[in-house]
């Protein structure tokens, strides 16, 4: 059985090599933005907005934040969430 010896240099090397397969498998899967759908569940709104489901049902409840139900799926327009947004901005 043959002994290698491993440097430094070849777990640099190893290590660079390493980073660039993941960056390659990382580019091919991107999540789809939420810029590209219409419509939003409620699920989606809170991830976006960073908030809780009492909170997102406080703003469907006191109407800050208008919403579609189709059978027992909320919906919330994605341009309807900017334009809030934009509305309530603190300058």
């Amino acid at each position: 059985m043959a002994t290698a010896i491993i440097t430094t240099e070849d777990l640099y090397d190893f290590k660079m090599e390493l980073i660039s397969e993941f960056k390659k498998l990382l580019d091919h899967k991107k999540p789809e933005a939420p810029l590209t759908k219409k419509y939003l569940k409620s699920a989606e709104v809170m991830d976006l907005l960073k908030i809780s489901p009492g909170t997102l049902q406080n703003l469907r409840v006191n109407g800050t934040l208008p919403f579609t139900k189709i059978g027992g799926t909320i919906l919330y327009e994605y341009s309807e969430i900017l334009r809030i947004l934009n509305l309530n901005k603190v300058s």
